[in-house]
């Protein structure tokens, strides 16, 4: 399957409200963020964060150096049309997450809500979390939202992964410390629930 044909597909063809993931406001997500007591200059990407409105709630909490990673032009263009001008103030990658380039030491906070759970094959897996290992600070910050234990087995059609802390620690491994958890029950457009579970580690090394 080619994952930008399906993923432009989505976002081309379906509205926010008609999407499983949609939020209005990712809360846990951006108290997490604003809970590390970063500066407001600090790097920070939000990896999948398409249409997301995380990055609105970051300008609008003076955060100022703020990077959006998709791999869906059509995604991004919707955060976009939505910023207007401000939008300017934003870096906007448009990348396959298991294969772009980041810049070396560069990111204060790694925000992944939904992407990292896509991942089923392995070797995706080490190559996000060696990404992160390059390209976050050490004594960075990263917040990974993912399905939880008891979430869907599928999700966009697509099969996923599903996790417990301990589980999500063991992907990234011993240079990372795990912070903090939390499970959060998300209400769907239509009106179904599904677990998540974010996990909030620092890079040691």
């Amino acid at each position: 399957m080619d994952k930008k044909y399906h993923w432009e597909t989505v976002y081309q063809t379906k509205s926010d409200h008609q999407v499983s993931w949609f939020r209005e406001h990712l809360d846990n997500s951006l108290q997490m963020i604003l809970n590390t007591n970063i500066g407001k200059e600090a790097a920070i990407i939000d990896v999948g964060g398409g249409s997301s409105t995380l990055v609105d709630d970051l300008l609008k909490n003076g955060y100022i150096n703020v990077s959006v990673l998709d791999i869906s032009a059509a995604a991004l263009e919707k955060s976009k049309q939505r910023l207007g001008e401000k939008s300017e103030q934003i870096e906007w990658i448009e990348a396959d997450i298991t294969e772009v380039s980041l810049p070396e030491n560069h990111f204060d906070v790694w925000h992944d809500r939904a992407v990292f759970h896509f991942l089923t094959d392995a070797e995706d897996r080490r190559k996000y979390v060696e990404l992160v290992m390059r390209s976050l600070k050490i004594g960075g910050h990263i917040i990974v939202a993912s399905f939880g234990e008891n979430g869907p087995l599928k999700c966009s059609g697509l099969d996923v992964m599903r996790y417990n802390p301990e589980k999500m620690h063991g992907e990234f491994g011993e240079e990372f410390k795990l912070i903090n958890s939390l499970k959060e029950t998300h209400q769907t457009p239509f009106g179904s629930t599904q677990e998540f579970l974010y996990c909030y580690c620092r890079k040691l090394i």
